[in-house]
């Protein structure tokens, strides 16, 4: 990745600041770049990559300016996406709003950032924090005081400052698991797939190591241990650039230094067949033309010691319909006509258990016999599930080891959430 410049401009395409970092591109190239904006505008071909007469423009609109890339080579078009979007980020650390107006009245402080994000076209430091303890929004104070580049500038550790105290060092980690789950209208199962990602919040003093164990099935089959403990087999793992690769990869070891806060550790899949959590099954009956009766059965599918809470069930109704009556043997029932749905919602839903919701509604309009020969959308549902993980995902250790020796308490919480659960009927 090398990108040639970077130009900020209004709405009308007007340069408010430019930075020059390879000389093979002049400011003229940012009135190319409005023109052939407005031709993929007039065109309905509009897109953040465009390319002209060997040139390539990327772009990102944010309020009422544009950050623009402009580069002669062949780069990774997504990397320069994701670098403009924390060049945005890193604005708003300094002037919380980015519009025109903010970058006239920092333009100073702007210039000095995009010397520091960017050496030569190649990206370098874009950790706001980190950027702040050498970039001072006040220049007077930058004068009278000797700045020293902090050691995330010149080690690789550029996540994390040093120095950082807190009074009770603890580390919180929560495993949170999506289920992304299809049924057909036969009620078999055509798309069944779990998401996860490790959320961690660390309040850790010093440049602490923690290493991190789970009950990886790679590890176990290296280690002899197949039989022993439940293993899941993960697949496309991404880390937090904070996870050394080289040892993982070596011996399936997560280690790393954690930045200070809240980020996600870590993200995975696992593509299995899933056994729907909460199965829901819908009867339609039409007592009269006029009528239509619905008789919705839920049932969860999970161990009795878990409980599923905030549970939404989203059960479509005709657009048509009016004054639904509604009586549910849990929770309460609510028709919701902006979605052309009824949503019947429970506080708790124990494992093991069923429950019944009956619904009967008119259908005034002509519509209502052609209504009735198409099929309804799928219903949609929601829940969320504490302790506990469908894929049997187990964190095994979470060990933190400081220098200065102290003790962390380290707090570990599982959560399974619905994502796209839909079931045709």
């Amino acid at each position: 990745m090398s990108v040639s410049a970077i130009f900020i401009l209004d709405v009308k395409g007007r340069v408010l600041i430019h930075r020059d970092y390879r000389g093979d591109v002049s400011t003229k190239f940012a009135d190319k770049f409005m023109s052939k904006l407005n031709e993929s505008e007039d065109s309905g071909k509009l897109s953040p990559i465009l390319h002209d007469d060997g040139v390539t423009y990327i772009y990102l609109q944010h309020s009422n300016v544009y950050l623009l890339a402009v580069t002669r080579q062949n780069v990774n078009a997504t990397a320069v996406v994701v670098f403009l979007h924390r060049l945005v980020d890193v604005f708003k650390h300094y002037f919380e709003e980015v519009e025109e107006e903010s970058i006239r009245d920092n333009f100073v402080t702007v210039y000095e950032l995009m010397d520091e994000v960017m050496d030569y076209g190649y990206p370098q430091f874009t950790e706001a924090p980190i950027l702040q303890e050498f970039i001072k929004t006040d220049s007077y104070r930058m004068e009278q005081t000797a700045v020293k580049p902090p050691m995330a500038v010149t080690n690789a550790v550029s996540w994390r400052s040093e120095g950082i105290r807190h009074k009770k060092n603890e580390v919180f980690l929560d495993v949170v698991e999506s289920v992304n789950l299809l049924v057909n209208s036969n009620g078999n199962v055509v798309l069944s797939e779990v998401t996860g990602v490790l959320k961690m919040r660390a309040y850790l003093s010093g440049m602490p190591e923690c290493k991190l164990g789970l009950n990886d099935k790679v590890l176990f089959e290296a280690q002899g241990r197949n039989n022993r403990q439940k293993a899941v087999d993960l697949e496309d793992i991404k880390f937090h650039q904070c996870v050394r690769l080289a040892r993982f990869d070596n011996d399936r070891t997560i280690s790393f230094i954690p930045p200070d806060g809240a980020f996600d550790l870590m993200t995975y899949r696992l593509s299995q067949n899933i056994k729907p959590l909460i199965w829901v099954e819908c009867l339609v009956e039409h007592p009269s033309r006029s009528r239509t009766d619905y008789v919705v059965k839920a049932r969860s599918q999970f161990k009795e010691r878990s409980v599923a809470t905030n549970v939404e069930i989203i059960l479509p109704l005709p657009s048509d319909a009016t004054t639904p009556v509604t009586r549910c043997s849990q929770g309460s029932a609510v028709y919701a006509p902006e979605k052309s749905a009824l949503v019947w919602q429970m506080r708790n839903f124990p494992g093991g258990k069923e429950y019944i919701l009956r619904c009967h509604f008119n259908l005034p309009s002509v519509e209502a016999e052609e209504e009735r020969q198409h099929k309804m959308p799928p219903i949609k549902v929601k829940f969320e599930i504490p302790y506990f993980t469908v894929s049997g995902m187990q964190v095994r250790y979470l060990k933190v080891i400081e220098k200065s020796g102290y003790q962390a308490l380290p707090w570990v919480r599982y959560i399974t959430t619905a994502g796209n659960y839909e079931i045709r009927v």
